[in-house]
């Protein structure tokens, strides 16, 4: 029996919930606990800021931090109960005790245990090239100084949102591409990326904002974390969009000598609107040009009838081989238009999926591959996984936050570092804003900035939420350049 808790014991644990989930004075990097004892004597500020110091991609949509503020920092966050929570741990951490109980007890006492910091921040959804200042931090209260650094280790973690939501977007200037040269229009774009990730990450939280950040760029998701991150975090009623579809076992589980039974179950159990179905369990050749392209072509016609369509699915082998295999078979059984800019179209009730192996670096050889056989962009959705959400990593787009500038002594100080081993890693120096200089952006150092020209604008102070950008706001300012021009002609054209 005692292998096993009892029921009591399970509840208890489940009530216990997980470590750090609730205390923002355990949510640090361990050596930031002793900092505060390593300013000079006599520092009252520290103004501190987060940008992307170059990487993978050229500009990187800013998006994530409203999440992290809301779950985080609004309202009381300190307590006595979580101080004396981090005391101790801190204690048996350390071995002795550095944890700065005074100054925690100070921001109880004297703030109610709402944070004395403010924060600016670029809009959310703002697309900005890198090596610019996306958002600052600093203390409100001069006692509260070594707060600002504090908060680094959670602040930084913005990065993956930015990050996701950065390669979702160029991904989608690939698509979009290649739909302007070989499609009619560029209507079904915010389908072409399906989100497959969620059980390629880390953490259900990890689904739920990297998924949300996908969403800011396309509306077809598979990761239900992210809804529910979008509409509680940016007021989304909803984000993203799905269809009924097949996974291996569900057809496997008819057999091998049952997939036809599996194909026609699935139209037959979904007669009208979109179903997808995973069609390589066993030869995606034959499913193609014989389940599908004969057994059961009737029947996928007549649904037709009611606009609605068959999304075919392979799953493995070389994408780009597969895919315009799979095309030219289809387009065979089935026949093909061709649109007016001159590339095969399938019959509008029969699409594919390739949602295997997909990435910001097989997009562009898939897609130029159909593109010189003559098929169009409009024939083919994608979905990814791991390359969308998990395949990423702070370096990707080199994103760090330093301190800028201190006041010592009633003494303003442009702080700096300038390492000769890596001159990449120099940091900006002084107080910092953005403007827009002939249309571009650029960060202006050293306080030289004008306040009414800075572009960042005040989202957090004191434990208030200043700004609550919606989902809306947000896509709308993330939108690529080739869509706000189709869209700009369309309305001309009215």
């Amino acid at each position: 029996s005692n292998l096993y808790p009892t029921c009591r014991h399970r509840i208890n644990m489940a009530t216990f919930g997980a470590p750090c989930m609730d205390n923002v004075l355990l949510i640090t990097d361990s050596y930031k606990v002793t900092h505060h004892m390593q300013y000079p004597p006599g520092t009252t500020t520290i103004f501190s800021y987060f940008e992307s110091r170059g990487g993978k991609f050229k500009e990187t949509v800013f998006f994530g931090l409203q999440y992290l503020i809301k779950r985080w920092l609004v309202g009381q966050v300190v307590t006595k109960e979580k101080i004396a929570e981090a005391k101790a741990v801190y204690l048996k951490h350390f071995g002795q005790d550095v944890f700065n109980e005074e100054g925690w007890n100070y921001v109880l006492e004297h703030h109610g245990g709402k944070l004395p910091l403010v924060i600016k921040a670029v809009p959310e959804g703002t697309v900005v090239p890198v090596k610019n200042v996306l958002f600052t931090v600093e203390n409100t209260d001069p006692k509260c100084f070594w707060l600002t650094n504090w908060f680094e280790t959670l602040l930084v973690q913005v990065w993956y949102p930015m990050t996701v939501a950065t390669n979702s977007r160029e991904q989608k200037k690939i698509i979009a591409s290649f739909l302007h040269e070989t499609a009619d229009n560029l209507d079904g774009l915010p389908f072409k990326l399906h989100d497959f990730g969620f059980r390629g990450v880390s953490s259900v939280e990890s689904a739920a904002i990297g998924g949300a950040s996908h969403l800011v760029n396309f509306m077809g998701t598979d990761t239900i974390a992210s809804l529910v991150m979008a509409r509680k975090y940016y007021g989304a009623d909803m984000a993203g969009h799905s269809i009924p579809a097949a996974e291996h076992s569900t057809i496997t589980a008819w057999g091998k000598t049952g997939e036809l039974d599996a194909f026609r179950n699935m139209l037959s159990r979904f007669p009208q609107g979109l179903v997808a179905c995973v069609s390589d369990s066993y030869d995606i050749w034959n499913a193609c040009e014989n389940l599908w392209g004969k057994d059961l072509k009737n029947m996928i016609i007549k649904r037709g009838e009611t606009s609605s369509t068959l999304v075919i699915r392979p799953d493995s082998g070389e994408p780009a081989d597969v895919v315009v295999k799979v095309l030219t078979i289809l387009g065979k059984a089935f026949g093909t238009q061709k649109n007016s800019k001159g590339y095969k179209v399938l019959p509008p009730y029969l699409r594919i999926i390739q949602g295997d192996g997909i990435s910001y670096e097989t997009l562009t050889g898939i897609l130029e591959r159909m593109k010189k056989l003559e098929w169009s962009a409009d024939n083919i959705a994608f979905g990814s996984g791991g390359a969308l959400l998990q395949k990423l990593n702070r370096d990707t787009q080199k994103c760090a936050f330093k301190c800028s500038f201190a006041v010592v002594n009633g003494k303003g100080v442009d702080v700096f570092k300038q390492p000769i081993t890596d001159p990449g890693k120099k940091s900006k120096k002084g107080r910092l804003t953005l403007e827009l200089q002939n249309g571009k952006y650029v960060t202006v150092q050293e306080g030289q900035g004008k306040p009414e020209k800075d572009l960042l604008v005040p989202v957090f102070k004191d434990g208030q939420l200043l700004q609550d950008y919606t989902w809306d706001e947000v896509r709308a300012r993330a939108e690529i350049p080739l869509v706000l021009e189709h869209s700009k002609k369309k309305n001309a054209m009215k």
